[in-house]
């Protein structure tokens, strides 16, 4: 687990070694909380982070969503780049919880008085 910011991140993928935390950090921008993917790929001994969406975020374009990862990599990194990949981990404890049947309410019987 990967924690900047206040928020949590799991590595998903690190080719050839391209995970490298204290650099992240240093590149780390609070622009990139929104998205649920970081990618970052080295070139020139330089990183590049960019942020994808899940498909089914309200925000996720065909560029922005991660099913446009691979073309990225294709298209706009050095061929062969070590790079890595992570995704925001929801903490929220509620979520992590299941939920709880509720017990229905049960209405109490009206009383009676006798006259």
């Amino acid at each position: 687990m990967i924690h900047i910011a206040n928020k949590t991140y799991e590595l998903v993928t690190d080719h050839k070694n391209g995970w490298n935390y204290e650099v992240f950090k240093e590149r780390y921008s609070e622009v990139l909380e929104r998205y649920d993917y970081i990618v970052g790929d080295w070139g020139y001994s330089q990183l590049r982070l960019r942020g994808f969406f899940k498909e089914a975020h309200p925000k996720a374009t065909k560029d922005s969503s991660i099913a446009a990862l691979q073309d990225y990599l294709n298209e706009y990194c050095n061929f062969g780049c070590a790079y890595f990949l992570i995704e925001k981990v929801n903490t929220n404890k509620q979520q992590q919880q299941p939920l709880q049947p509720q017990q229905p309410q049960v209405p109490s019987e009206p009383t009676t008085t006798s006259s």
